[in-house]
């Protein structure tokens, strides 16, 4: 075979066919390495991660992201991941003082970009309250995940709960505040 480099038509077509050729492939496989890691970028900047075990909260309406069937979907790892809020707390319905953990109710919703005055929390049980963020910004709430360092189960108010910080504040004794600690909760709506 000759060489390009021979002078002569024929040959000069073949050279600048194979150079616009390696030319090509040189741009597809530059656009492929400059695309892959964008891909992880845009799952995490429009959306959440798919939960990988069994999904334990669901959380819809105005909600920035989502991340299955315009839901937000949380299994216990990816709850795990926010930043954990502790502390001690009698309430009206356990006997001691407990020590419980979990994010707040205001890194949750700042986390999915939720917009709104008032969500409303159902129960496993069937029990349902309104509540008003402003809850959420004036007290230290959480949604509790583990009570005294353990998972807290279904039959102990588990396996989340929305909890307040009731020794903190007498005002959180009240009867209005109370009907507000949801526990056995599956699904918060963000109205």
């Amino acid at each position: 075979m000759l060489s390009p480099f021979i002078s002569g038509r024929l040959n000069q077509r073949v050279f600048w066919r194979e150079v616009f050729t390696v030319k090509a492939l040189l741009m597809g496989w530059a656009v492929l390495i400059f695309s892959i890691p964008l891909a992880g970028l845009a799952e995490t900047a429009d959306g959440l991660e798919e939960p990988s075990g069994p999904v334990i909260l669901t959380v819809s309406g105005n909600v920035g992201l989502t991340n299955v069937g315009g839901e937000a979907q949380f299994d216990r790892a990816m709850l795990e991941a926010l930043p954990q809020h502790e502390f001690d707390t009698t309430t009206p319905w356990t006997e001691a003082s407990n020590h419980y953990r979990g994010p707040l109710m205001r890194d949750l919703l700042a986390r999915l970009n939720a917009e709104s005055d008032t969500v409303h929390v159902a129960a496993l049980n069937g029990y349902e309250a309104e509540i008003p963020v402003s809850d959420f910004e004036e007290y230290d709430v959480i949604l509790a995940l583990e009570k005294d360092e353990k998972a807290i189960p279904i039959r102990e108010y588990g396996p989340l709960w929305v909890l307040y910080p009731f020794d903190e504040d007498e005002a959180l004794l009240s009867e209005k505040i109370r009907f507000r600690a949801v526990w056995q909760v599956m699904h918060i709506d963000v109205r």
